[in-house]
């Protein structure tokens, strides 16, 4: 998973007043992945007989006023947090999907990387952040740096996707998508967003230790070594960047439960 640092994380911290106190009835809403099918509504079929003069016919029923239509917005995710943050593996909260296949795993980790404009933009984003904290001084400054940084960036968010959301899960017969619980008060759904990054839902429907996520993010952790300068580079350091991709997947999935909050309480949309 990309790096979600301190800065979104205080962000989280200034927006949970409004966030907890939103909490209202949930309603079902698709998986926001545009390649998971879901069942349409049986249609009613019309009378075929025409009445006779005879036969009164019954008048329409209006619809309900706009105002008096219920809110479905609680617990709705979208394609991106933020506008630029991937967010293709959260599901709506009430939501309940058929397992993924293997095939289906490897598409979501695609669409959660390389082909969205989002991943893109957050790895250019996190670049920044990295130059400006010098956090690899050995890649340089200025073009040259950002380059440095980028790619190293970029390489780390697509391998942290694959491995957490197709290749550990495709193995472990793991679901890698985040089920949204979007109901209860902020603690108790912090709580249950910080657990998933260590508890998860199994293909048949249980739940076990979330091996896609740890191991997953040490795999990451691991190959960063391939192209991170010497100095970058060891078990010591392996482990730090492990520790660093975990506190991520934290912060990722607490900024994933809250989003549907987020979005309606501060930028009013539905």
């Amino acid at each position: 998973m990309l790096e979600i640092r301190g800065a979104l994380f205080i962000l989280l911290t200034l927006l949970s007043p409004a966030v907890a106190c939103s909490q209202t009835q949930v309603t079902d809403q698709a998986n926001p992945l545009d390649y998971v099918q879901q069942t349409p509504a049986s249609q009613s079929n019309p009378a075929s007989a025409q009445p006779s003069d005879n036969t009164p016919v019954a008048v329409p029923r209006q619809n309900p006023a706009p105002q008096d239509k219920k809110d479905d917005s609680q617990g709705q995710q979208t394609k991106r947090m933020f506008w630029v943050v991937p967010n293709f593996a959260a599901v709506s909260a009430n939501t309940q999907l058929p397992p993924l296949s293997t095939r289906e795993k490897f598409v979501l980790a695609t669409h959660d990387s390389i082909v969205d404009y989002s991943f893109f933009t957050w790895a250019g984003i996190l670049t920044a952040q990295a130059m400006a904290l010098n956090s690899d001084p050995e890649l340089g400054h200025g073009i040259v740096g950002y380059g440095r940084y980028y790619w190293r960036t970029f390489t780390d968010g697509v391998s942290g996707v694959f491995f957490t959301e197709a290749v550990v899960p495709a193995i472990t017969h793991e679901d890698p998508r985040y089920y949204t619980m979007g109901q209860g008060g902020f603690f108790r759904r912090t709580g249950y967003a910080i657990s998933r990054a260590f508890l998860t839902k199994t293909d048949a429907g249980g739940t076990s230790f979330n091996w896609s996520e740890v191991v997953g993010n040490a795999l990451e952790a691991g190959l960063s070594n391939a192209y991170y300068p010497p100095q970058e580079r060891g078990l010591s350091q392996t482990a730090r960047n492990w520790g660093t991709q975990m506190e991520s997947a934290v912060l990722n999935h607490i900024f994933q439960e809250f989003w549907p909050d987020i979005r309606r309480e501060v930028f009013r949309r539905k």
